[in-house]
Order: structure tokens, then sequence, then C-alpha cells
């Protein structure tokens, strides 16, 4: 068989798709009529026209007068900028019109005059008196507004207005008028109205006028026919207490409360029952034993026969519940308010069952929802009900709670218990160890909004559940958490793979706490690799800059030279020296944060001659980067020790200035050499202006020796034993010193190479650095993870200057790339090409 030819194919094209081309045309002509129906005659053009000489005032008052409604609308919205513009002109000639135009306007004029009118009081843009007297009696006007919408939009702006009005005011223009407005001979809305305004003027008037002229009108509100003013007077209860005081409130608010308790509306005893939750401080021991108690258990007894919603509200109550009448419950009422507690956290579970959702009534999906809410509130308390029953029974009373919301079908449940995670574990304590497990299951959870919430705090659970644990020695730390690592890992990979890359970034910031909590070796085999997978191959910036700083801190931690020795070569070959410029402009972020963690010698050292090679780089996008980050370069230095790197610094700003031909690059360079030229040198001896830095610097680096030293002083424990010393065993030891976090003025700082040399006879004194080794990397890290930019707990130590080379059993080749090298711009800036060529040059040590 032949396909059929260009030619017939083209023909048969063109035969069979005519009568649908005209259809299609017609489905257009349809769509285009109302289109042109919607537009404006020339006569409604010139209506809409208004004169261009007329002031803001006078168009105001013409749109007012004569306009349409979008017009008028768009008066009153405009209204407080014409009243800081000219308000005397606009209270005379305006603000009349727009009192007319309200009386005829529609919802959306409303609104936005009620939003105006609030503007205008927040502006303070007239006088309160002034306020008062020309907007007030609108306001006043429209609250009984017959569209529910417009009449809450005035009433939030007339109790805004509430808080400025002087006493007489609010006397006569309000609260005079609203004995007449709360009398059931007036609307539902009307009283509704009335009991929201008396609920805010109690803050304004003494004990003495709320007596005598407000408590009437809240009794007589408070025994009203309609349930829905029952209610909403029951919800202000709790303001006007605060207004009375406490002898008024016991006499007269907790009785209206406790009747109110037994309403035959729902809507009612729930109000009631939340405005005694949140008075419950008021009260004495007597009143919330005697009268509160009694009140709150019947309504937990009655709340599974009621309507779901009474509930979702007991549930989210609990805790403050559990609080304020803590102390009273006798056992038999502790363990039975426990029992109902613990009902509530697996309410709606039991009903599970495997059919498909399009199946179940709507009625029960709705049902099902309350009861997930229900669910969320006890997550939300988890930790208040802790307090209640002592943490140290958390294992018998809790734990199997605890287990079933971590593991709650619902997402919107793991996700609350999540972010309660760190204060169950502070509460816990020593007993933090009962939740190891939960732990494991939250971070492997199959949603990432519930990692998300967890790894807020991560960095302070994982310093707790390293730390305590009184049935688990200090030394089984790692042991007692097995599962950690492959969790962990398992949730960066999780993050990686989603959309989610903020959470991703979250992630890999909080990793940056892990050597306080695993071992060295871990870190290097199981983290740190993976964040140069992320600097190399993700596409999202900020996830790269955050594995970037958090590799920065694994390799500053590191207790191994030879597995710091190879970071340092990835960084500088595979970034430094990669074929593509976007690992280049990695390279220099990863270069600030080694100038931001590690001390000024470390950094010249390593990592000054890559980073002003790349002076030479053929992409003008790593030149302008680079230029920005000199002056943090050339704050590393220090004359007279580091004088040949300055002059290769300046060797290399002069060639920019010589032969760049990009013009954006060459305007930073010209900027930067000026703040070069600027900057002062930091000298090897201490400088009064320099000191604070000074000093910090050198801690950094005497903590970069120490790491040195123990190293060595490991490898020369396990010749001497014959054996090699076990991480366990070197933890023990670690923990086990008393060395204070501060070191002793006395302790010497050995130079590396020179002790290598000439090795110390002295027992003591090799034993004693072993202990002060052996307690550094305990106590170097003993800030929390959001410390470590500021290094503070270093900063009041008086200490003697230390050297500042920084030595090694293997030197590492510094890299340089000569002018010479034969470059293709093109290719150079590509992802795809091959890397450039190398010089390797070796730095020579200081003496």
């Amino acid at each position: 068989m032949h396909p059929p030819s260009p030619a017939a194919t083209a023909m048969d094209f063109s035969q069979n798709s005519l009568f649908g081309y005209m259809e299609d045309l017609q489905e257009l002509t349809i769509i285009e009529r109302p289109v042109r129906r919607s537009l404006k005659t020339p006569e409604e053009i010139e209506r809409l026209t208004v004169d261009e000489d007329l002031s803001d005032i006078e168009r105001a008052v013409y749109l007012l007068s004569a306009g349409q409604d979008i017009q008028g609308t768009s008066v009153i919205a405009n209204l407080p900028f014409l009243m800081r513009q000219n308000p005397a002109e606009t209270l005379r000639r305006v603000l009349p019109k727009v009192r007319e135009a309200l009386h005829v306007a529609g919802v959306e004029m409303q609104l936005t005059a009620a939003v105006s009118f609030l503007t205008i009081l927040q502006d303070e843009s007239v006088s309160v008196h002034t306020y008062a007297h020309s907007f007030l009696q609108v306001i006043l006007l429209h609250l009984e507004h017959r569209d529910a919408g417009v009449s809450n939009a005035w009433l939030e702006t007339l109790l805004s207005v509430i808080d400025v009005l002087p006493k007489d005011t609010l006397r006569h223009e309000i609260l005079n008028p609203l004995v007449s407005k709360a009398q059931l001979s007036q609307t539902v809305q009307s009283r509704l109205v009335s009991c929201k305004i008396l609920g805010k003027l109690t803050n304004k008037f003494d004990a003495l006028a709320i007596k005598r002229e407000i408590l009437p009108l809240v009794k007589s509100l408070c025994q009203d026919v309609e349930y829905e003013v029952r209610s909403c007077m029951c919800r202000q209860l709790e303001n006007i207490a605060q207004g009375i005081g406490t002898e008024l409130t016991k006499s007269v608010v907790l009785p209206e409360l406790i009747e109110l308790s037994r309403d035959e509306g729902s809507s009612v005893r729930l109000a009631a029952f939340e405005t005694l939750v949140n008075l419950l401080d008021i009260f004495d021991t007597d009143d919330r034993s005697q009268t509160i108690l009694p009140v709150v258990k019947s309504f937990c007894e009655k709340s599974f026969k009621a309507d779901e919603s009474i509930l979702i509200s007991l549930s989210f109550h609990l805790g403050k519940l559990c609080h304020g009448l803590y102390g009273i419950f006798t056992p038999d009422q502790h363990l039975r308010f426990l029992e109902f507690y613990k009902k509530l956290c697996t309410l709606g579970l039991q009903q599970e069952n495997g059919h498909n959702e399009n199946q179940i009534p709507p009625q029960i999906l709705e049902q099902e929802k309350k009861y997930i809410s229900v669910r969320k509130n006890c997550a939300y308390n988890f930790p208040a009900m802790i307090v209640f029953v002592d943490p140290k029974n958390f294992h018998m009373e809790l734990y199997s709670t605890f287990f079933c919301l971590c593991h709650d079908p619902e997402v919107p449940v793991r996700y609350t218990i999540a972010i309660c995670f760190y204060e169950v574990s502070k509460l816990l304590n020593s007993g933090v160890y009962l939740i190891h497990k939960e732990l494991i299951t939250l971070l492997q959870d199959e949603s990432l909004e519930v990692l998300d919430a967890l790894i807020d705090h991560l960095p302070e659970i994982l310093e707790l559940m390293s730390t305590g644990g009184e049935s688990s020695v200090q030394e089984n730390k790692l042991s007692s958490l097995p599962d950690l690592v492959p969790a962990l890992t398992a949730a960066e990979q999780r993050a990686a793979a989603s959309l989610k890359w903020r959470t991703h970034e979250k992630l890999l910031q909080k990793y940056a706490c892990l050597p306080q909590v695993i071992s060295s070796d871990q870190i290097y085999y199981r983290f740190l690799q993976r964040m140069f997978t992320i600097m190399m191959t993700n596409n999202v910036l900020p996830v790269q800059k955050a594995a970037s700083r958090t590799l920065c801190i694994f390799l500053r931690y590191n207790r191994k030279q030879e597995q710091r020795h190879e970071v340092i070569q990835k960084l500088i070959e595979q970034l430094g020296q990669g074929k593509s410029y976007w690992n280049r402009l990695r390279f220099l972020d990863t270069c600030e944060f080694i100038i931001e963690i590690f001390s000024k010698s470390f950094f010249c050292k390593y990592f000054f001659l890559p980073a002003i090679e790349l002076t030479h780089d053929p992409v003008a996008n790593v030149r302008m980067k680079l230029c920005y980050l000199l002056p943090k370069v050339k704050s590393t230095l220090k004359i007279p020790a580091d004088k040949h790197l300055l002059q290769q610094l300046e060797m290399c700003v002069r060639k920019l200035l010589c032969q760049e031909k990009d013009k954006d690059v060459l305007a930073i360079v010209k900027r930067t050499v000026l703040e070069l030229d600027r900057m002062e040198m930091s000298m090897d001896a201490f400088q009064k202006k320099f000191y604070e830095k000074d000093l910090l610097d050198q801690e950094k680096e005497r903590e970069e020796l120490l790491l040195l030293e123990m190293e060595q002083l490991e490898k020369e424990k396990q010749q001497n034993d014959g054996r090699p010393m076990s991480e366990k065993t070197f933890e023990k030891k670690r923990r086990d010193s008393k060395t204070p976090t501060s070191l002793p003025k006395s302790i010497p700082i050995s130079v590396p190479g020179s002790s290598s040399a000439t090795p110390s006879t002295s027992k003591e004194i090799k034993k004693s650095k072993l202990i002060r080794s052996q307690s550094f990397n305990n106590q170097a890290f003993h800030a929390k993870y959001g410390n470590l930019d500021k290094y503070d707990s270093f900063r009041t130590r008086n200490t003697n200057s230390a050297p500042s080379s920084f030595s090694s059993n293997t030197s590492l080749p510094s890299t340089s790339r000569g002018t010479g090298n034969s470059v293709d711009p093109k290719s150079s800036g590509s992802k795809d090409t091959q890397p450039r060529k190398a010089t390797l040059k070796s730095r020579k040590s200081n003496p």
C-alpha cells in the first residue's frame, strides 16, 4: 500500500476542510456579538465624558450629581485623597452630595463608602470632633441596611470610631439611642447591632456607669426571644467582664452565663461554654469547682449527642480548659476527662472503610470533615494535655494517643502534630526518647506539608533527641536513632523530587545542624556527597546556595583531614575549574560562605588563588560576580604575612582594568577598585579597630588547629594501643570530659607542622591536649544552629595570637589559570563544553 502523494493530500485537505473553516468563522462571529453589544454608543460616551479643566472637587461634585453609579462609586473611593488634599472644601461641597447619593446607593457604593469613611478616620485627616460632626450620623443612619454585608461593613467602621470618640459624644450619640434600639419592638438586625456596640462601649466607661446604664440592656438582650440575639450578646460578655471587674463579673455575668449554658439553642450553649472558658482566669477556685466545673462536665457529656460543630469547638478549647481547671479535678474526674480527650482523638477512625468517596452520601462526607477538624484540634492541644497528665505519665497515659495522631490517615491532623512535635519534645525532656519512632514516621511522611511543618524546629528536636533520654546512656545517642540517617536522606530526596523548592531549601538549611547529632563519617558518606550533587545538578538557585552553605558547615566540622582535602579538591576542580559557567558562579558563592564560616588563613591557603584566577574567566557574568566578591577576598589578607597574595590580587585587578572589554564588568571593576583602595588592611598584630573581628578569626583558626590535633592524637592513640579507637568510644570519652567551653589561657597553641618535628615527651601535656581536643568537638558546636553565623560563644575569651599557617600532611594544590590559554568564550559559557586547561601551583607556606 503506497502513501498518498503530497498533491493528493493537499487537495483532500482543502476540500474536506472548507466547510469546517466556515463553521469556525460562524462560531467566531457568535463569540464577537456580545463584545460588540458591550461597546458604548457615542451618546453614552458623551454622557460619561467630563471636562478636563474641572478641579478635583468640582469633578467630584459633578459626578455625584449627574454621573452614573460607577462614577459616583469612584468618587467615594477617592474621598480619602480629597480629604487629605482639601479637607475644608471636601466637607463643604462633596460630603453633602455623598450623603444624598448614599440614600439611593447600591451595595457596591455602600461598601465603598464604609471603607472610605474608615480610611479617613485612620488617616486623621480631620480632628475627632470634626469627624464626629460630619461622618458619625451618616454611619449610624446606614447601620440597619437591609443587606447584611453592608450593615456589617458600617458596623465595623462604627466600632473603630468608638475607640477614638470622647465619652460625652458616645453617651449622647450612641448609648442613649441604643436604649430604644435594643427593645424587643425593634428588628432582629437592630438588636444584633446593639449587642456588638454594647460589647465595645464597656471599654470606654467606668464600672459604675456600666452598671447603671449598660448592664440593664445586657440582661435584657441575654433574655431575648431570638436565639441569635442571645448568642450574640453571650459572646460579648467577655468584653463586658473585662470592663466591669471581678466582683461584678461574679455577681452579674456569671449567673447569666450559667443560665445561657442551659439554653435550648445549641449555638447559645456553645457561646456560653466558649465565654466561660475564656473567663476562667477571672474566677477563683471556688467558682471554678462549684459553678463552672459542673457546667463543663455536663457540656462534655452531652457533646456526642449534639451537633458535630459543638465537638469542633470543644476540642479546640480543650487545652485552655485543662489549664484553667488544673488542680480542681478529682482523680476520677481527671481520668474521665482524659478518656474523653482520647475518644476525641480517634473520632471517626472507627468508621473507616474501603468504599470509594463517590459512593459515600454527601452528609457522611460532611460529617467526616468535621471529625477531621476535631482530631486536628486534639493534635493542636496535645502539648497542653501532656501538662495535664504530667510528662512523667506520658508513656502510660498518652503515648498510644500520640502514636495515633502521628499515623492519622488525614494530612491536616499529621501536619498539626508535626507543628507541635517540638513542644512535645521540650515537655518530655528526659523522656524524649519515647517518641524517636514518631519522629522517623513524620520524616518519612508521604505529604511534604507534614515534612515542612516538622523541619521548622528540626535542629532543636534533634538536639533534644541526641542529648536527652534517661533510659539510654549518652554514648548510645546514635544507636537510639538507628533509622534517623535513612529517614533524613529519604526526606531530602522526596523534597528534591517535588516542585516545592522552598521546602527543599529549608530542609537543606536545617541539615546544617547534623554535626552536633551524628558522626563525621556519616555526614561525609551520606550527606556531604549529596550536597555536591545538588550544587552541580539542581536548577533552583536558592536550593543550590543552601546546599553550598550546608556543605561548608559539614566541611567546617569534619574531623578527618583526608576527607577535608578531598572536599576542597572537589570544590576547586569541579566548581572553580568546571566546564559550566554556572558551576563557576556557584564556586564564588561557596567562597563567600567559606569566608563567613572559616578563618582567614584557611581561605587564603586553599581558596584565595582559585578565586582570583576567575578574573580571567571568559564569561562576563563570572568576572562580574568575582568583582563584587573582591572586597571580601581582600579582607581575608593579613599584612605582612600575606603581602605576596595582596600583590597577586592587585595584579589581577590591574589586568581587569586594562583588558576588560565588557562595559558592564568594567564599570563594576572601577567601582570595586575605589572600594578596595578605601579598605584598611588587617595586620598580623591585633589592632584596636579590628579587635573584635581579629579575636573572632583567631578563635576560628584555633578550632581548625584543634581539629588537626584531635586527628593526630587519635592516630597516636591507635598506634599506642595497637587497636583502632571506635567512634562510640571516642564520643564517650569526649562527653565524659569536664573541660569548660572556654579554652584556658595556659594551654599553648601548637603549630601542627612544627609539633610533628619536635613532639612533646610529657605524657601530661599530651593527655591534656587529648582531653581538650575531645571536648572541643562537642563544645564548638554547643551554640544552636541558628547562631553559626556569629560564633558569639568565642568572643569573650582573651587569647594569644595563633599562627597563620594551616598545615596539612599533604599539600593541596591551588589552581592558576594563565592568560595565554586559548579559550572560546562562547563555548566556555555553555554547560556542555570541555573544561579549560589549568596550571597548578602550590602556595608556599608562611614562616
